[in-house]
């Protein structure tokens, strides 16, 4: 009897790496992408139509972010089995990911057999990250993670904006400011602003355009 084959659905706003992509693993005896979508309201669409076996996510969709798409996915189909490809490696974007219920995450310049392995991993109902971002995640402290206030407090002080600016712009006290400030320094380990706002990039907690 003949083996069934992974059945694939992609997802990135790139026309040639969806079909370098399909181009590659149709290539695989076990393998089979039944659709592509470049945004994340298609890929809903998509995968309602096609119902695949695992879904290769882009990071950074136009929009609607793979992270959300992801999240849209499992409400609707909480079996959903996606595999997070993103430039973004940062512990803070890999912890968003599998909180949001990724069953594994690789950067975009993983070699191929890493990819075809960590599809098949998933497919049989186990997990995937890499080494290197396992340990990225033990990195993370617990904790760490900013609150929605100080995350926009953080925003306006990679603009360059000084306490008594962010306040006015929040509508708040400058000693609030600073307290939200005080906090920020303690979770990234950071002892000044602009470490802080570096740190911040390297973790993936902010993105810079």
């Amino acid at each position: 009897m003949k083996a069934k084959k992974i059945r694939l659905l992609l997802v990135d706003d790139h026309f040639f790496v969806r079909m370098g992509l399909a181009v590659s693993l149709n290539a695989e005896p076990d393998m089979r992408v039944v659709a592509d979508a470049a945004n994340g309201p298609k890929a809903l669409e998509l995968y309602r139509e096609h119902r695949p076996d695992v879904v290769l996510m882009d990071g950074r969709l136009p929009g609607m972010s793979g992270t959300e798409t992801l999240s849209a996915l499992r409400r609707e189909f909480p079996e959903v089995l996606v595999l997070m490809l993103s430039v973004d490696e940062g512990e803070e974007n890999v912890y968003r990911a599998m909180q949001a219920g990724a069953a594994g995450y690789l950067p975009k310049a993983t070699l191929p057999e890493e990819l075809l392995r960590a599809i098949r991993t998933i497919h049989a109902g186990d997990h995937y990250l890499p080494p290197a971002l396992v340990a990225r995640l033990a990195q993370r402290a617990p904790g760490a993670t900013l609150t929605v206030r100080e995350l926009e407090v953080l925003e306006l002080i990679a603009k360059g904006m000084s306490n008594l600016e962010i306040a006015k712009l929040l509508d708040c006290a400058k000693v609030t400011v600073k307290w939200h400030s005080k906090h920020i320094l303690q979770k990234l380990e950071a002892t000044n602003r602009t470490e802080a706002v570096r740190v911040a990039i390297e973790r993936g907690i902010l993105h810079v355009s």
